[in-house]
């Protein structure tokens, strides 16, 4: 496996620190910068389809994957524990974001909100392919406040908190798809290791997220074309060869050290079984020093001093 070494994703460990927070950091996002809410409020919870492709996409895709087989540490059930301990907050903020929706769409005109919430995915989009084009956008939260602001409409604003517990129960579904797609990369974990290429996968979730923009667009791209373009960039990132490369290069590695430390340990080619190797003169006893040096081999047949 490729490890990924996207520079937004080092900046980000590097400023969370540790690979639970570092999950929470990520899965947690988009409920914080408002991309859920954007998505909730665009209608992109509206079918099955709808909910499974958010779920993966948003609060799933390729960081997710990234932190999983990276960062955290090669135990099953440690990491479970970590995915609980992150899945349990995100579907309860999810559903809690989705309860405010019905009020926040009585302050805004959905079709100008929707073309913002479609920019905020390409953003994201671009800067999961690229950290050199993500660094010349702006950041989501940025984005999604000035669709707030474009699409802002005062005059039929009821003040009355108004929640819908379909939509919450649809928003708590989609939070539940990305705990079990994090789940299902933590059981698969010791496979995906050795078969997943990290790099690649992030730039077809990129794909994926383009289309999830495009349908919101309503440019004739189908809501529902964005799960089958994840599913086959998951399959295209998987590369057979990687494991018997990987292997393969572990053995010679290994067969390296062990001649190196057989080297190490003869002290370089052997004279008995090396002919052009000639053998050095036993010293000679001192007799002025008053020490008697052997002049002998042990039963090994070395010299006793070796």
């Amino acid at each position: 496996m490729s490890s990924s070494r996207h520079p937004i994703a080092l900046r980000l460990e590097q400023q969370v620190g540790g690979a639970t927070r570092l999950l929470a950091t990520v899965m947690l996002l988009p409920l914080v910068d408002g991309i859920f809410a954007a998505l909730v409020l665009a209608g992109a919870l509206d079918s099955p389809a709808g909910i499974i492709q958010t779920g993966l996409l948003v609060f799933g895709g390729s960081a997710t994957v990234a932190v999983i087989l990276a960062e955290m540490e090669p135990d099953t059930r440690t990491q479970l524990k970590a995915v609980a301990l992150v899945g349990v907050p995100l579907v309860v903020i999810a559903a809690l974001e989705a309860a405010l929706a019905p009020t926040i769409e009585s302050m805004l005109s959905l079709e100008v909100f929707e073309r913002f919430a479609a920019l905020v995915i390409l953003a994201i989009a671009a800067k999961t392919a690229s950290a050199r084009i993500g660094e010349y956008l702006p950041s989501p939260a940025v984005i999604v406040g000035l669709g707030f602001v474009a699409s802002a409409t005062f005059g039929g604003v009821e003040l009355a908190v108004q929640y819908d517990p379909m939509l919450m129960a649809r928003a708590a579904a989609a939070a539940l798809v990305g705990v079990g797609f994090a789940a299902s990369v933590v059981v698969f974990q010791p496979y995906l290791y050795h078969l997943l290429d990290i790099d690649r996968f992030r730039f077809g979730s990129a794909v994926a997220l383009g289309t999830l923009a495009l349908s919101l667009f309503n440019v004739g791209v189908p809501e529902y074309v964005p799960l089958p373009v994840f599913l086959v960039a998951s399959v295209l990132a998987i590369d057979p060869g990687a494991a018997e490369a990987e292997l393969a290069a572990a053995t010679e590695d290994d067969h390296t050290a062990a001649d190196t430390a057989t080297a190490a340990t003869d002290g370089g080619a052997d004279p008995d079984t090396d002919p052009e190797s000639e053998p050095e003169p036993e010293p000679e006893p001192d007799a002025d020093s008053g020490f008697d040096y052997p002049g002998i081999r042990d039963d090994d047949g070395r010299e006793p001093w070796l």
